[in-house]
């Protein structure tokens, strides 16, 4: 085709090259390619979120599953008669007919053992003391200063020396 054919098919301008699409496409793949890998990577990342959820939550059944077999383990404890009865006995002092109770207020003192027991109750009551405000506890040693001591002969013998010496004035 000649230079002038070209001419009359446009409306007289020369014919020209497409460069510019070439840019124009490039960034529009690009940009179509960039929102892709964005989606990708927001359903992984929501699929890890999920997948995490399922985790804990399969933790969290299986540990609700292992309580629960101790409560139901614990319910056909308390279904056996010697068990409710033995724990009456310990737990609240329970005694049947005819029997006589003996509370021990200190049982170390009688076998020289400490149960582990009486240990945790000891240290849980050492720490409820040490809790308490220096004012309370500097009270309750003033209290228990002024308590009279019983049996003690000192104490008598200061009284009698003070109403004999009251006498003879």
């Amino acid at each position: 085709m000649s230079k002038s054919t070209r001419t009359r098919k446009t409306g007289g301008e020369p014919a020209r090259n497409n460069r510019g699409a070439g840019p124009i496409a490039f960034f529009v793949s690009l940009f179509i390619v960039a929102l892709g890998t964005i989606q990708l990577v927001s359903t992984f990342h929501t699929y890890a979120l999920n997948l995490a959820e399922l985790n804990g939550l399969k933790r969290e059944e299986s540990s609700l599953l292992a309580q629960k077999q101790d409560l139901e383990e614990d319910i056909a404890r308390w279904e056996d008669k010697a068990y409710v009865t033995a724990q009456a006995r310990e737990r609240l002092g329970f005694v049947f007919p005819g029997e006589q109770a003996v509370r021990v207020l200190h049982p170390e003192a009688v076998t020289g053992d400490t149960d582990d027991e009486d240990d945790e109750k000891s240290t849980s009551t050492s720490t409820e003391q040490k809790s308490l405000p220096w004012y309370s506890e500097l009270a309750y040693s003033f209290e228990k200063a002024d308590e009279p001591t019983e049996g003690a002969s000192s104490g008598g013998t200061t009284d009698n020396t003070r109403n004999s010496q009251s006498d003879t004035e």
